[in-house]
């Protein structure tokens, strides 16, 4: 089994559970010194000093990272694999992460579906609203679904 921080779409109960039949969500972790940001059209993270980003930790079968891979493009150079350390319950803990390259503008509807699995995780307030400064103007920071 293998340990994997999520904070982008892969937070999504409903997304994971298509693409990874096997995962289960241990619930929400931290990972400290990173931001979010939006790398190449879609979530990533990025170094920094005093950063955090929440997300869900996830126990996955081999067959799951193996789906993981797929869709996070890893033989393209989308996204690499990372071990690193999250706070999840209070202890730490090492997991998979998946990080993207560059930064850039994001694609339509990426960073909607983070922002829902957010909410349905319930991720602190403060964290939420950095995460809808990255949506649309026409769904801008005040719009709460």
């Amino acid at each position: 089994m293998t340990l994997y921080f999520a904070y982008g779409s892969n937070m999504s109960r409903a997304a994971m559970a298509a693409r990874c039949p096997g995962a289960q969500a241990l619930g929400v972790a931290e990972l400290s010194g990173w931001r979010f940001i939006i790398g190449g059209g879609y979530a990533s993270i990025a170094p920094m000093p005093g950063g955090e980003v929440f997300g869900i930790l996830w126990r996955l079968t081999a067959r799951d990272v193996a789906a993981l891979n797929a869709y996070e493009n890893i033989d393209s150079g989308l996204y690499r694999r990372e071990q690193l350390t999250v706070r999840h319950e209070g202890a730490a803990k090492s997991a998979m992460v998946y990080i993207g390259r560059g930064e850039g503008r994001p694609r339509p509807g990426a960073v909607e579906l983070i922002v829902e699995a957010a909410r349905e995780w319930q991720l602190p307030r403060d964290y939420m609203r950095g995460l809808q400064r990255w949506l649309p103007p026409m769904h801008g920071a005040g719009a709460n679904r």
